[in-house]
């Protein structure tokens, strides 16, 4: 599984059997102590040797082999720790940092870079190790992809990012993880993927820090749904060329007020709504075909002003939730039979769901505060952080529509894309529909 595209580090999953080890899932912070000391030593001699780097590639342009090694080795640990603590991985990691692993990171040979890129390096990585921070986990953080579509990114490499603790996504996701491999002796999709995902955006924002590439990382997510997936019955689209309005994006937050007040008053409602459909969909099996839909359109609502708020979409969305509407639309299938068992326990099956849903928000919400500062200056909404926003919008979508008895299908977690589809970029005189979202359960 690579899902790192044409970036100079490239997170790949070699082995793709979700069956884990209940024994060592169960004890699996014990058997990493050895692998964390390890690492600590480890960053504190990548942390000493690192002024020694930078003037080096200052003065020659390019980082030296040696270095270039050690800092890769140093990434490629980082990274195999990483899925091995949040079990994207089952297979105890080597501590050299070594190729034979599970999950490994491909980085390209030292290769030249700019020295006014160099220079600046610590600064420019603010971003990256923010945004990495918020998708992982740490004391570092990471910002997005600024430099648009090169790349597609992941997780684990800066020093605060690999920390290993913290309140990032992926934390909140290995926590539930944990208790998903005991009960099933298999981690669920989703949480694998989103850890991959992370991992290797993790990867390429330390890499940038430590001179490893002078290639921003990217944040898009994986572009094909893992094969033998069914299709999730809500599935959102994209049509956007990544233009923004710098008027708009500047009051994006007060532009957005209307509609908070709208949602607040709408949501009332529709709590009562989803009351009653719980008590008929317990007892007829299915939801029923207007609360459902009245349901549906709020569900799209929430999808499409979240989108607005977090520039993952340009245009300020209508008050009415209409389908096909907003650029980020929300597809949600009829009503269809529900398992009485989930219908009943659904608001204590949602919780979990509710918790990735607030992390991944909040990781999209760190995205979009670059995305602003990027759309005031540029015109241009990066598009590895559009692709969080919209994968953040879809995720919650599939968890409204989760709560409310539209589907009983469990929300996925992976940020997996549904399927590219290529058209000709507006200069060309049409316009740029970049991904469609459609994936599945937990």
């Amino acid at each position: 599984m690579d899902a790192q595209g044409s970036h100079p580090i490239q997170v790949v999953l070699r082995d793709d059997t979700l069956e884990r080890n209940r024994w060592t899932v169960a004890f699996r912070l014990i058997l990493a102590i050895p692998l964390l000391i390890w690492w600590y030593l480890w960053t504190l001699g990548a942390v000493i040797a690192l002024p020694v780097a930078w003037v080096w590639a200052l003065i020659a342009g390019r980082l030296p082999d040696g270095l270039h090694n050690f800092y890769g080795a140093y990434v490629r640990f980082t990274s195999q720790l990483h899925g091995y603590m949040t079990f994207a991985t089952d297979r105890y990691p080597p501590f050299d940092g070594s190729k034979d692993y599970a999950l490994d990171v491909d980085i390209a040979p030292a290769a030249p870079q700019s020295r006014v890129k160099v220079l600046f390096r610590l600064l420019l990585a603010l971003p990256p190790l923010i945004l990495a921070g918020a998708l992982i986990g740490g004391t570092g953080g990471g910002g997005g992809d600024f430099d648009g579509s090169r790349t597609t990114g992941d997780d684990g490499g800066g020093f605060g990012t690999l920390a290993l603790t913290g309140g990032g996504a992926l934390t909140v996701i290995a926590v539930l993880g944990w208790f998903a491999c005991l009960a099933r002796g298999a981690v669920p999709w989703g949480f694998r993927d989103f850890a991959v995902w992370a991992i290797g955006y993790g990867a390429q924002a330390g890499g940038y820090l430590v001179l490893l590439t002078d290639r921003y990382p990217n944040s898009m997510p994986a572009l094909a749904r893992p094969a033998g997936m069914p299709e999730h019955p809500v599935g959102a689209t994209l049509e956007d060329d990544l233009r923004r309005s710098r008027l708009t994006v500047a009051f994006r937050l007060l532009l957005a007020l209307p509609h908070v007040v709208w949602l607040t008053l709408w949501g009332i409602v529709a709590l009562l709504a989803a009351i009653a459909n719980w008590f008929a969909t317990l007892f007829v099996g299915t939801s029923p075909a207007a609360l459902h839909d009245f349901l549906a359109a709020y569900v799209r609502q929430r999808a499409h002003v979240l989108a607005f708020v977090l520039l993952a979409a340009n245009p300020f969305p209508g008050f009415t939730g209409a389908p096909g509407s907003y650029p980020l639309d929300v597809q949600i299938a009829p009503p269809a039979p529900q398992h009485r068992g989930k219908t009943f326990f659904r608001i204590v099956l949602a919780i979990p769901a509710a918790w990735i849903a607030s992390a991944i928000v909040w990781a999209a919400f760190v995205a979009a505060v670059g995305g602003w500062f990027a759309s005031l200056v540029t015109g241009r909404m990066p598009r590895g952080l559009r692709d969080i926003g919209a994968f953040a919008v879809r995720y919650s979508a599939q968890l409204d529509a989760y709560a409310f008895l539209l589907t009983d299908r469990y929300p996925y977690t992976g940020p997996t894309l549904e399927r590219r589809r290529t058209f000709l970029p507006p200069s060309h005189g049409g316009p740029s529909r970049d991904w469609q979202v459609a994936p599945e359960a937990m």
